[in-house]
């Protein structure tokens, strides 16, 4: 035990400085509670760091260290994990993350047998993931029947069939065996593994090798649709150009080995597992292979949904400039910056992906977001312009397109270019209720062809009965064409549906005050003003005029503004 407790101790006070996080937590319950505090806030670096010096002051803190463990993973920062691993598991602590982190240690020193001959009950991360890691193993061992076998035996789980099947065809292809592994993939047992991408992008390697470039292309045009991107561009120019492509999937066991720590962190994503946890496993897909693009992808999007930014940003930085994917780690990192405030860093970042790539659309069409946000609408309209110019009015991102820049022009008070654009993009999707809504309000506010407005919001509430800004915007318009207890009834679903929205709840107030409970719209106009007070957000909710109605009442509002006086209703207030 003593040298258990050193060995910890030497670990937590090496890294008891470790990385930017300040220590201000001078006793053990307050680097403790600490540390706690920053893991309930996904604060990786402190959570580290805390642990680590909650760890010198209590060495033999099986807890702590597990923290530390975990946190380290997280991080990356496998070296700083393994003496804590180490010492955790040969006192017979049963871990998880400090298994993860011996299993590293052992693909890292090459130890294949050691890692084939492991116990897995005792000595593993979970049976699945084990049984794929000693088939790779076997194989790196050379006992490649072995091998086989061990696949065979993980798969007798129905759930895990495919992604095992997965698993032997990238065996087969880091064996040089392409046409087993391309019969393999054939037979269909692959299951759903076989049309993501990644699973079709090993097997067009595969076909390569084999002199099939040309039912590659094919693959690819038909498994997506004939959609595709920067990186299938390129795969696909290779194939017609003649070139062999290199098994760049798995091409080594070690390559195959991250494989199966990819193939379960994107399991775990897809079933909406802990993104703490799920984090681990890219980390390690990462460690083991770090050209590994989709995990760097998946490691970055899963900082981000931790709030660990700056993490994140670091990642997509991490991709080199002239590879594939890289306009996707711009938008990434653009996204990123955002989220810190940093609006005019993200704005640079895009603006030179548009120039570098000017038939980007995406990188055009995510700068015309930014720029709209910022109230920018000329400079948004230019950047969707040109990603409209950069596709085929049957892409379909089109309708979305036509639709941003029409809400950009509606802002920028160009009416009728902005009504072109709604119309373009109901064309390309009739039945969109957001599009629907959008151009009905718009046509309510200007007053004009108010039955095809009535209609199109009729038939928007139809497709999303519950968002509350498309019920109000039904109400409103019965309220504009007279029809105020109709009106009522919408109005009052609104508010339900969006309780603390200072625009609805001052429509709710005009339409009582049309119908003559005039004590529940001056409710309804203090709480518009009240949410408009309290709000962190942009909102189109005119406060002044609210406070104006308080003063005088609607009637004598609309006469002020020159505008037509309501019908009135008798009711007992």
């Amino acid at each position: 035990m003593k040298n258990f407790l050193n060995t910890v101790s030497a670990a937590a006070l090496g890294f008891g400085v470790l990385l930017s996080a300040p220590l201000t937590a001078e006793t053990l319950s307050g680097a403790y509670l600490a540390g706690r505090s920053a893991a309930a806030n996904n604060d990786l670096a402190a959570t580290a760091a805390y642990s680590a010096a909650a760890l010198a002051r209590d060495s033999g803190n099986v807890a702590l260290m597990e923290n530390a463990i975990h946190a380290y993973l997280a991080l990356g920062e496998f070296d700083r994990a393994k003496p804590l691993a180490e010492a955790l598991l040969s006192e017979g602590q049963r871990s998880q993350g400090a298994r993860m982190v011996a299993t590293v240690r052992l693909i890292d020193d090459g130890e294949f047998d050691a890692l084939a001959q492991r116990e897995v009950q005792t000595e593993g991360i979970s049976p699945w993931v084990d049984g794929l890691v000693k088939a790779w193993a076997l194989i790196g061992t050379d006992d490649i029947d072995a091998a086989m076998a061990q696949f065979d035996t993980v798969s007798t789980d129905a759930g895990m069939r495919g992604v095992v099947a997965y698993h032997r065809m990238l065996a087969l292809g880091t064996l040089g065996r392409y046409a087993e592994a391309q019969a393999l993939f054939e037979t269909g047992a692959l299951g759903t593994t076989a049309r993501t991408r990644r699973g079709v992008i090993a097997y067009v390697e595969i076909l390569s090798q084999l002199g099939r470039n040309a039912d590659g292309v094919k693959t690819i045009a038909e498994t997506f649709n004939g959609a595709t991107d920067p990186e299938l561009d390129v795969v696909i120019a290779r194939l017609e150009s003649g070139e062999k492509l290199p098994f760049a999937t798995a091409p080594t066991v070690r390559a195959g080995l991250a494989e199966v720590f990819y193939t379960f962190a994107s399991l775990l994503q897809a079933e909406q597992a802990s993104n703490y946890y799920t984090l681990l496993y890219a980390r390690v897909a990462r460690h083991l292979r770090p050209d590994h693009v989709d995990a760097l992808l998946l490691t970055a999007e899963l900082l981000e949904s931790l709030g660990q930014n700056e993490l994140a940003i670091a990642e997509y930085r991490s991709l080199p400039a002239d590879d594939p994917s890289y306009h996707v780690a711009e938008l990434g990192r653009a996204a990123g910056l955002r989220l810190l405030g940093k609006v005019d860093q993200a704005v640079e970042v895009l603006e030179q992906l548009t120039r570098s790539d000017k038939e980007l659309a995406v990188a055009h069409s995510t700068l015309g977001d930014i720029l709209r946000s910022q109230n920018k609408e000329p400079e948004a309209i230019a950047a969707y312009s040109q990603a409209l110019d950069s596709i085929t009015q049957e892409d379909p991102r089109a309708w979305f397109l036509h639709f941003s820049r029409g809400i950009a022009y509606s802002r920028n008070g160009q009416d009728v270019k902005a009504e072109e654009d709604f119309r373009a993009a109901l064309a390309a999707n009739p039945d969109q209720p957001q599009v629907l809504n959008y151009l009905g309000y718009s046509l309510v506010e200007e007053q004009r062809k108010l039955d095809e407005a009535l209609d199109m919001i009729e038939r928007a509430v139809a497709a999303s009965p519950d968002s509350g800004y498309i019920v109000d915007s039904l109400g409103w318009v019965y309220y504009r064409l007279g029809r105020y207890e109709e009106a009522v009834a919408q109005m009052e679903r609104a508010v339900e549906l969006e309780a603390v929205d200072p625009v609805v709840n001052d429509h709710l107030g005009d339409v009582y005050w049309a119908v003559g409970r005039k004590r529940e719209a001056q409710f309804q106009w203090r709480r518009a003003l009240s949410f408009i007070e309290f709000s962190t957000s942009d909102t189109e909710a005119e406060p002044d005029r609210i406070r104006r109605k308080l003063e005088v009442g609607l009637d004598a509002v609309l006469e002020e503004e020159g505008a037509a006086p309501l019908q009135q209703v008798a009711h007992d207030d």
